[in-house]
């Protein structure tokens, strides 16, 4: 609710602070590769502290009290960096709460689990901007009461991580029975209950694999920028735009469901799907209402996807001693990428939407080709 209501009203806030296109775009790349690609960082933080809790409430912490303060600046400077904050807070517990999700999920069915929590994540994705939308559609341009509304449920989910590790404090028992099973009597040494350190070394299909999905990542257009567009050009209100996005969480949460089985059927072979969705989304650049609202689910579908997939690759790939280096890996690269097209796609705007247009299906085009390439050669 907090992370994704503020994600769904960011663009049109900064667009009535004097900010363009390609500011949006920069800002909406470089706050994903803040939260996508600092990971790498607290990835191997993480591994050497092994203090996940601590981690993941402490980077919770940092994006519930940089949320509501963004409303309040009114200038944009202070926005942006308040804006680049929430995501460091993204990045500071991900890596750490993606291994509490892998270890809980060792006899789920990894595909399965990721896929149950990108639709529970994506519940409050639709709850915050609906919340945003009402406040917005009875306030009309009240951002500061719009962001601040946020405090509640950024309280709220302080408080459940706080229970939560009192009830759960080693992560680590969820995996110990199924180790334990799979032990062998004799010889001792052939079942060591520790992980030797060389695997942590992250193989080369896992890179082959991430590079594939940084180069997806480069096609897939930012939120900000497509509320950007559809509320500068008048074809959306400030109240319907969070609707749009709690509409496009609504897919993305279905779909992360769904995909996610479907990987634990299909394998990596899903993820084609990406570029393809990803490609049709850019009718939301149009000035057709209904396209894009259209485009604007099917990019829904496309986030729901590379949510749900992408991380159960790397668990079946890298075992659970490197996983959150290996989490922090994958969001590094897929980071650059959107990082890239933000930038890129927000300069494109600027020059027409024809121009946004033709390169995002490029970009994707060559995402698709990446992709078969990897698939191809069993990387995944």
């Amino acid at each position: 609710m907090v992370y994704e209501g503020a994600r769904s009203i960011i663009g049109p806030y900064l667009a009535t602070l004097g900010a363009s296109a390609t500011v949006v775009g920069v800002v909406a790349g470089a706050g994903e590769f803040i939260g996508y690609g600092l990971r790498v960082v607290t990835g191997y933080a993480v591994v050497r502290t092994r203090h996940y809790w601590t981690w993941t409430i402490v980077g919770y912490a940092l994006t519930v009290l940089s949320v509501p303060l963004i409303g309040v600046t009114g200038v944009l400077a202070p926005a942006l960096l308040l804006y680049g904050t929430e995501r460091l807070g993204k990045a500071v517990r991900s890596p750490a709460k993606d291994t509490l999700l892998s270890y809980a999920s060792a006899s789920t069915g990894r595909g399965s689990a990721f896929g149950v929590h990108q639709a529970l994540d994506q519940t409050g994705a639709v709850l915050g901007p609906l919340l945003l939308a009402a406040i917005l559609g009875w306030r009309d341009g009240d951002y500061t009461l719009a962001f601040g509304a946020l405090i509640i449920p950024g309280i709220l989910v302080l408080a459940l991580l706080l229970w939560l590790r009192h009830r759960v404090p080693d992560p680590l028992s969820y995996e110990e029975p199924l180790r334990q099973r799979a032990e062998q009597p004799e010889p001792p040494e052939a079942a060591p209950t520790t992980e030797h350190p060389t695997s942590r070394r992250l193989s080369g299909k896992f890179w082959l694999y991430v590079a594939a999905v940084g180069i997806l990542s480069g096609g897939v257009a930012s939120f900000p920028l497509l509320a950007f567009h559809a509320q500068s050009r008048g074809l959306l209100t400030d109240a319907q735009v969070p609707i749009l996005f709690a509409a496009a969480m609504l897919v993305d949460g279905a779909s992360g469901l769904v995909m996610g089985r479907a990987y634990d059927r299909f394998g990596p072979r899903t993820l084609v799907l990406v570029p393809v969705a990803a490609a049709i989304s850019v009718v939301a650049f149009t000035h057709d209402v209904t396209l894009i609202w259209v485009g604007v689910a099917v990019w829904g579908l496309v986030n729901g996807t590379l949510d749900s997939t992408v991380k159960a690759v790397v668990s079946e790939l890298i075992p659970s001693s490197a996983r959150a280096i290996a989490f922090g890996w994958l969001a590094f690269l897929r980071g650059v990428g959107l990082l890239i097209a933000g930038a890129v796609l927000g300069f494109a705007y600027d020059q027409g939407t024809a121009v946004v247009i033709i390169t995002a299906l490029t970009a994707n085009v060559l995402g698709l080709i990446g992709l078969i390439v990897v698939i191809r050669k069993g990387a995944a």
